[in-house]
């Protein structure tokens, strides 16, 4: 069974903030968001489910959004979800409409997912995704000098404090 694809509703709700309301829409993420081609890889990677029994699919474009992330970020899995979590530019660039206070896909998703695709189209989709120009700037991070990305505090390692001085 293909997943679901969300389509931008341009609904509102009296309860929820929609993204595109309250983020910069010139910043670089979302314009990389806007430059890749979503409808393209939901064609091309929605054709690696099959019909059976268990929970529908996940929306191509929110686990290639997560997967582009990843990368572009150097992130583990942890770590990007709960920068999805806080980071509203993440969720734009997965397709959310609305601000979301809670995953809305089970961590274990993010592995599923790259075994179904297979190194092959992984590689596919991130060649795709560094075609555009914004792709350099959407890496740099959500803020000015944000350096959450840094591998020295990836992962949640903290320095050692008990070594001698």
């Amino acid at each position: 069974m293909r997943p679901k694809e969300r389509r931008e509703t341009g609904e509102q709700d009296l309860f929820r903030s929609r993204l595109d309301q309250i983020i910069d829409m010139e910043h670089a993420s979302v314009k990389l968001a806007r430059a890749i081609d979503w409808r393209f890889l939901e064609e091309r990677f929605g054709a690696v489910y099959t019909d059976g029994p268990g929970s529908p699919p996940l929306p191509t474009r929110l686990m290639a959004g997560l997967t582009i992330l990843k990368h572009m970020h150097d992130l583990s899995d942890e770590v990007l979800c709960d920068r999805w979590i806080e980071n509203p530019y993440f969720q734009f660039f997965c397709g959310e409409e609305f601000f979301q206070h809670r995953l809305v896909f089970d961590r274990s998703s993010l592995t599923r997912w790259r075994q179904r695709m297979g190194e092959e189209k992984l590689v596919a989709l991130l060649q795709e995704s560094g075609r555009h120009p914004h792709r350099g700037d959407a890496a740099k991070g959500p803020f000015p000098g944000d350096h959450r990305h840094d591998s020295s505090t990836e992962g949640g390692d903290v320095p050692d404090r008990r070594q001698a001085h």
